[in-house]
């Protein structure tokens, strides 16, 4: 499970940013929407957080700040000596942050054991990474790297029973890898949990990496699978009576477009593509549509319907961005209970999300207080992220007609003249 994010000095979050989903020493809804952890710094984790702000606010940011630190933790090992980190976008609005480092920390709990992971780069290079384990109360710190200026040289430590061949990945972690990543990679049995909690635990849906329809159309090729699919649609009040998949051979046409010549190429051959059919039942008659016949409404829950079953099942961290979009709030609704739900997630499944639905604010015990985070974009267009519970709204408080009234801030600001509005 997540417990905490941290970012510094990527895009538009310039100062340190902090989520924390440590959930808050109220009681209201806790047994739904949090998981006890045993740990007395972190007795409950909260199943669920909801983002909002403004267009250009920086919650889409806030993701791409966490699925950046996952791409570096998966990919930098496999990077070539004095490649660069090309796609790293440190706060450019001002001359001191784009000479600055950018820094990354996550918290998570595996097996019970509490574990705070983070670093700092640069375009060239890591610049410090650290490892801390919390086994008992007080933190293990496993390994931390840091540069000397004057050598150039990365200089460890480890703690005294770290297990493993350090000298091998010391030797082996280039000025562009992380350590975690390399010892990973070279059958480190302490680091490999770790490395995994990125590569498997954690699932991030935005622009970058958008829902696909194969996993969940894989899915539906096994009868429990399918079945456990077409009920979450009937639950969504969806008039699916069946799903159907069939596989053909059809001819694929593939282009190519030269940007150098100017050269359109094409290409054609023949493979496998799934057939997706759906069986649409009413007290007067019956219908099979293909998919394209859906509403995207109807085709975007069926691709969330796979990953989010397998992640309620496996007890991932999901994270998406504009989870509303194509979505009914009461759909957006229904999806965040499920998580909320203790007989349906068993496993510690997380939601976190950002999205423009102020309805959901609202909602009779869809959230708690302490689920609620705004980002705000400041003078000099710079990100704060902050919880709702900075205001200590009251627990009756209409939380939707506050938000739009601007009472939490995190709205955008409409200039009247450009609205075509006179005062």
């Amino acid at each position: 499970m997540l417990i905490e994010f941290r970012v510094k000095n990527y895009r538009s979050l310039r100062d340190e940013q902090i989520l924390n989903l440590v959930a808050a020493k109220d009681k209201t809804l806790l047994d739904t929407h949090a998981v006890g952890t045993g740990l007395k710094a972190a007795p409950h984790v909260l199943k669920s957080a909801v983002v909002y702000g403004a267009n250009a606010s920086g919650k889409s940011n806030l993701i791409k700040a966490l699925q950046y630190m996952r791409a570096v933790v998966m990919d930098s090992a496999a990077l070539q000596p004095g490649q660069t980190f090309d796609l790293i976008h440190p706060f450019k609005l001002d001359a001191t942050s784009t000479k600055l480092p950018t820094e990354f920390e996550v918290t998570f709990l595996i097996d019970g054991v509490r574990y705070q992971y983070g670093f700092a780069m640069d375009r060239q290079r890591i610049i410090r990474e650290e490892l801390l384990v919390y086994k008992a109360f007080k933190p293990q710190r496993w390994f931390h790297r840091h540069l000397d200026t004057e050598s150039g040289e990365d200089v460890y430590e480890f703690v005294t029973n770290f297990k493993g061949d350090k000298t091998l990945w010391k030797r082996a972690t280039r000025p562009n890898s992380l350590f975690l990543s390399m010892a990973a990679q070279l059958n480190s049995e302490v680091l490999r949990p770790i490395y995994d909690w990125f590569a498997h635990k954690l699932v991030i849906f935005n622009e970058q990496t958008p829902l696909s329809p194969y996993f969940s159309v894989q899915m539906l090729k096994h009868e429990a699978q399918r079945k456990a699919i077409r009920e979450f649609l009937r639950d969504a009040d969806i008039s699916i009576a069946d799903i159907e998949v069939s596989t053909k051979q059809a001819v694929v046409h593939t282009f190519h477009f030269d940007l150098t010549t100017g050269k359109r190429d094409e290409s054609a051959k023949e493979q496998a593509v799934d057939e997706v059919k759906f069986h649409h039942t009413t007290e007067h008659g019956e219908a099979v549509f293909d998919l394209l016949d859906e509403s995207s409404g109807t085709r975007n829950l069926l691709f969330l319907a796979g990953p989010v079953l397998d992640i309620l099942g496996k007890g991932l961290t999901l994270v998406v961005d504009e989870l509303d979009n194509s979505l009914h709030t009461l759909l957006v609704q229904a999806l965040v209970r499920l998580f909320h739900r203790p007989d349906v997630n068993t496993s510690g499944a997380q939601l976190i999300f950002a999205t423009h639905d102020t309805s959901l604010l609202d909602a009779y015990g869809l959230f708690r207080r302490d689920q609620i985070w705004l980002v705000e974009k400041r003078s000099d267009q710079s990100s704060s992220l902050y919880p709702l519970l900075d205001f200590s709204p009251r627990k009756n408080e209409a939380l939707e007609r506050g938000y739009l009234q601007g009472r939490y801030g995190a709205l955008p600001l409409l200039h009247h003249q450009a609205l075509g509005v006179s005062d």
